[in-house]
């Protein structure tokens, strides 16, 4: 099972422009040099809290934003310089899923329109009205939806289209932006084992944002952690669940409330110090320093490499052999569903 994308060294800066003469006065640093890669088949996921350059990451890879630098390589080909034209073939490889599915759908559109319209502009050259049909009941949606507006819909059912649409041209690669966040638990559980079962059925690859860590881990088989624009720590889901190494990923899985009271109150919480600092002037160093319990007087200075601990298991920490790995038992995969 070989890379299907791999990102290499990316930054996404962004220009704070003022006055008249709209000159650049600064810049948001919303993704630093982040290398990842995703292997055929496999979910993989990317978390962290609101701002850290999570969506802007996503919008990336789909080719929305442009990279300021590095390389963006699928399937063996760097699509990271395409324009225009030259994006198509790409576009049709990889799809979005997004957070809020009623402002992503169309209000004036029917479902089938929505879906018709993704066939129309690929030119598809099957029957559309057949494959409409079929894209909504993989979904689980029947025949009588594609007469339905997305106000006639119930959030669920309005995701579902979203996924159909996603579907419409058979793509390689499905980022998911927040895709059930903005649902009720109980339809996230019926769009997440969805999209289990279309994983497994069509051989998709999964780009996984998120901030429920308990739905991240269930999905996804390896998993980034983000914090202002950079990657943190990488591993699998046993990894970093089981044994989290940066300060950050262990403050982040303590923030996940335990279902069982006496569990809740014999575990250790580690509390984070301070707020985000603005991505237009980020900390010297290690970004997390300013909020870390650990940090030293090399993580005011340099930045920290990810450094491999074995397996898939990396982190980007000076102080690695500082922090202790909680008991597996704590953390284990139930006590975060």
């Amino acid at each position: 099972m070989g890379a299907l994308l791999r990102i290499e060294d990316l930054s996404v800066h962004f220009p704070v422009r003022k006055g008249l003469l709209q000159r650049q006065v600064a810049e948001v640093r919303a993704v630093e040099s982040v290398t990842l890669s995703l292997n055929r088949g496999e979910a993989f996921g990317l978390v962290g809290e609101s701002g850290c350059g999570k969506t802007t990451l996503a919008r990336t890879v789909l080719r929305l934003v442009d990279p300021t630098s590095g390389a963006i390589w699928f399937d063996g080909k760097n699509v990271s310089a395409l324009k225009g034209k030259a994006l198509a073939p790409y576009r049709k490889q990889v799809a979005a899923i997004f957070q809020d599915p009623f402002s992503s759908l169309n209000p004036r559109m029917t479902a089938g329109q929505i879906l018709s319209e993704v066939l129309h502009v690929h030119r598809y050259e099957g029957n559309i009205r057949d494959r409409v049909a079929e894209l909504l009941s993989i979904c689980g949606l029947a025949p009588r939806f594609a007469d339905l507006y997305p106000h006639e819909m119930s959030g669920g059912q309005r995701q579902r289209v979203g996924i159909a649409r996603a579907l419409a041209l058979d793509p390689e690669l499905i980022v998911c932006d927040e895709a059930v966040s903005a649902l009720d638990v109980s339809i996230q559980a019926q769009i997440i084992n969805l999209l289990e079962e279309l994983r497994v059925k069509f051989g998709l690859t999964y780009l996984f944002i998120g901030h429920d860590l308990s739905v991240v881990r269930h999905l996804c088989d390896r998993l980034a952690v983000m914090y202002l624009g950079r990657i943190m720590e990488t591993g699998t889901s046993e990894e970093l669940f089981g044994s989290p190494r940066h300060p950050y990923t262990k403050a982040l899985i303590d923030a996940v409330p335990a279902p069982d009271p006496d569990g809740e109150g014999m575990r250790e919480h580690v509390a984070l110090a301070g707020e985000i600092p603005s991505p237009l002037n980020p900390p010297s160093g290690c970004v997390f320093h300013t909020r870390c319990p650990i940090a030293m007087d090399q993580c005011r200075t340099n930045v920290p490499p990810l450094t491999q601990l074995g397996g898939h298991h990396a982190a980007a920490c000076f102080a690695l052999e500082n922090v202790r790995a909680p008991n597996p038992t704590k953390t284990s995969k139930g006590d975060l569903q």
